[in-house]
């Protein structure tokens, strides 16, 4: 798969805000209930919103027992839908070393340093004319790797050491861009030696995506993660 897109982010999050509405309607009645002490006010809250949150529930769930796990290549793109306009992502490259930096000043990992080459590209197609070319602050970002025996790794607390020993300089993901603009970040974890099957869930970190129908943080649906596999590259496509 070249590309991963969540294609139905904007209608889930105005069936999302709908459902909402229409919870404040019915909790309202249910006040209105019982200052007014009306029995027939409160059923009917009841029954409201206990049917509302049943059938969002529902559906949150079937797409998520209808979803499956997908894993990218080296070169492939995840876009992330910022409701007016898209942004891809992007594994470069993935290396593995036990020790960075000179010889005489080494920094050493008890298994292996992985850091991971991101590019993050807005891309211009997905905006329409009256957008304009003003700067997008992406939505913060999670990132997990995971290996074949379901361990799981957040980023090294040495990060910023490791990038300096390889004088490579990360740009934040939370960093502003106009449409058709990329950059590069460099993401750097610590696993144990020869890991089998490494691979990077890269994610939304805002908890509230965990209630949106077909998105990957909901629960028991599929996650698309990278695979990090070493000594491959990509082109660089982004323009």
């Amino acid at each position: 798969m070249s590309a991963y897109q969540y294609s139905m982010a904007p209608v889930a999050v105005l069936c999302f805000a709908g459902t909402g509405m229409a919870l404040a309607l019915f909790l309202l009645v249910g006040i209105y209930g019982l200052f007014k002490k009306s029995p027939g006010a409160l059923k009917t809250s009841g029954i409201g919103v206990s049917f509302i949150v049943t059938s969002y529930c529902v559906v949150l769930l079937g797409f998520s027992f209808s979803s499956r796990d997908v894993d990218l290549a080296v070169g492939a793109k995840k876009y992330f839908c910022e409701i007016d306009c898209h942004l891809a992502y992007e594994i470069a490259s993935v290396s593995m070393e036990k020790a960075v930096g000179a010889e005489s000043d080494q920094l050493m990992s008890k298994g292996e340093f992985v850091t991971v080459e991101l590019r993050t590209w807005f891309d211009p197609s997905t905006i329409s004319p009256q957008r304009g070319n003003g700067p997008l602050t992406p939505n913060s970002r999670k990132m997990i790797a995971t290996d074949a025996e379901g361990h799981t790794f957040l980023p090294s607390a040495r990060a910023n050491e490791v990038l300096e020993a390889r004088r490579l300089h990360s740009t934040p993901l939370s960093t502003p861009l106009r449409p058709g603009e990329s950059y590069t970040s460099y993401l750097v974890f610590e696993v144990p030696a020869r890991a089998p099957g490494l691979r990077l869930w890269l994610c939304s970190d805002d908890e509230v995506d965990a209630l949106l129908w077909g998105n990957e943080r909901s629960p028991l649906h599929g996650k698309v993660r990278f695979r990090l596999a070493t000594g491959l590259r990509a082109e660089k496509s982004f323009l």
